[in-house]
């Protein structure tokens, strides 16, 4: 699948991954009291940084298809094609899942 969104400089687009729904003593836990999935898996990735003298320094870390333990409240929401985003910058993935 290909998104028109590419981010800029040392952030990328992320695609939040749904939780997994567990129902504990017959209890349903509405969707509002849930709280923010944490894993994503990556969609498109920036060139990179540009340092003191302008020379670019890309992003090696994470590429397109990874999937990422992101911080919890970290980056801007954006809505495309009625599928939820979100634009983050590198220094907010805390690990590579798998």
């Amino acid at each position: 699948m290909k998104v028109k969104i590419k981010p800029l400089g040392d952030r990328v687009l992320v695609e939040a991954l749904e939780e997994k729904e567990v129902v504990k003593g017959g209890i349903v836990i509405p969707d509002s009291a849930k709280e923010k999935p944490q894993e994503a898996k990556i969609i498109a990735v920036g060139a990179g940084k540009k340092d003191e003298n302008g020379k670019l320094i890309p992003i090696e870390d994470v590429k397109v298809g990874d999937i990422v333990l992101t911080s919890k409240y970290g980056g801007t929401e954006v809505k495309y094609d009625d599928k939820e985003y979100k634009i983050l910058n590198v220094s907010d993935i805390l690990a590579i899942l798998g």
